[in-house]
């Protein structure tokens, strides 16, 4: 009622000024439908013929008060917002083991740490001489990207090259849009990363879809699980691992015409891909949600966890920041993202991705690793950030911080 009391009992009308509901309107629909996107999660805005992420049990949306709730649905509201173990102290989300060779990632062992070459995959010494210099400087395990045949036959010579040096660092064969790459590569490598925006689309045309039916959908999801099954049975059988890794910026165009270019959609993206890794009883994976802006990172790795958390899912987490840059601005977005999750608990593996060569990344990946599991032993940040102060240096020239 849009009137009030007035000193004297009498009421009378609340004069509105002419611009002010709109813009009531506006903030009460933001502030609601932010609420409800997190609560409903990403499956909520699928088809309902598509198996929810978030299981029908669940919490109303926020906007209903917690004086209206029952004691019950308090509790399942408070569930659905669990995307950690405890947002009072660091306490480690617990997880599955994955294994990458002779390596365990997961939460019963200590966090990894990785990085990625530079060298061209088809140059083997020097792409030899990358892994080794990465393993010297502490990386638990190394990514080469693997983008055709040449790449490919390349894989075995530098797996044959490092075992002859004393040298079985994992390896980790980045692919993109070439299914039946990654399948030859699983014969040779510990490890598969596929994208899930383009594992089985094809070369990006960035042609913007449209899906007007859940017809057209479901074909897709269908070509998906034709194309992705034999890399998933051939994983299966070689006990090779698999990082289901989503970036923002490669999202499917079909992802993008229902969730956009959202954090929702990164996590309904890899998921699709993680029911058939399921279906097929294969639970050698983990998952990652790369994205530059580590707002957007963060946002996209805790959804994950909270949808993990209501599938039952025990999944571990690969984390970075893509595309972080150089010198203090990449080890400082890297930091913001990566060392937000870690005080979360969230995460089992790390790569701060740098535009240097690889092996300087492993020093940030340790100082963060360390920060982080000193956290956990002490259940406080005690200690500053090391105090430092711009000495000497010439603003006009374009040079690197040592």
């Amino acid at each position: 009622p849009r009137e009030m009391a007035c000193c004297c009992h009498k009421s009378v009308p609340m004069q509105t000024p002419s611009w002010l509901s709109p813009l009531l309107i506006v903030a009460l629909v933001t502030c609601f439908s932010q609420a409800d996107a997190f609560v409903t999660g990403p499956s909520s805005l699928l088809f309902k013929s598509q198996p929810a992420l978030l299981s029908s049990h669940r919490a109303p949306p926020l906007r209903t008060t917690w004086n209206m709730m029952s004691e019950d649905s308090i509790t399942k509201a408070k569930e659905v917002l669990k995307y950690c173990e405890s947002v009072y102290e660091t306490k480690r989300r617990p997880t599955s083991t994955v294994t990458a060779g002779d390596l365990k990632i997961g939460s019963d062992h200590p966090i990894t740490l990785q990085t990625m070459t530079t060298a061209m995959t088809t140059d083997v010494e020097g792409s030899i001489d990358q892994v080794m210099r990465c393993a010297d400087a502490g990386a638990d395990l190394v990514r080469l990207t693997v983008q055709g045949q040449r790449e490919a036959n390349a894989c075995q010579e530098i797996k044959n090259g490092l075992l002859k040096k004393g040298y079985k660092t994992p390896l980790v064969a980045d692919i993109h849009f070439a299914p039946k790459i990654a399948m030859q590569v699983a014969d040779s490598f510990d490890k598969i990363r596929v994208n899930p925006g383009n594992f089985a689309d094809g070369r990006k045309s960035f042609e913007e879809k449209n899906y007007d039916d859940e017809t057209a959908y479901q074909a897709e999801l269908d070509y998906i699980e034709e194309t992705f099954t034999p890399l998933v049975l051939k994983c299966k059988e070689n006990n090779v691992a698999m990082r289901i890794g989503t970036n923002h910026g490669s999202l499917s165009a079909r992802t993008l015409s229902y969730f956009g270019d959202t954090p929702k959609g990164m996590v309904e993206s890899a998921f699709e891909f993680a029911r058939i890794c399921r279906k097929h009883d294969y639970h050698n994976f983990l998952f990652s949600m790369k994205a530059s802006n580590p707002k957007v990172m963060v946002q996209a790795y805790r959804l994950l966890a909270a949808e993990m958390y209501a599938e039952g899912w025990e999944y571990p987490m690969h984390l970075g920041v893509t595309e972080a840059g150089e010198g203090e601005d990449g080890r400082m977005k890297s930091a913001i993202g990566i060392g937000t999750l870690l005080q979360d608990g969230l995460g089992d593996t790390i790569r701060v991705s740098l535009t240097e060569d690889p092996w300087l990344e492993l020093d940030p990946c340790s100082k963060l690793k360390a920060i982080a599991d000193k956290q956990r032993e002490t259940k406080v940040w005690t200690d500053a950030v090391p105090t430092w102060r711009e000495t000497a240096r010439n603003f006009k020239e374009f040079s690197q911080r040592q």
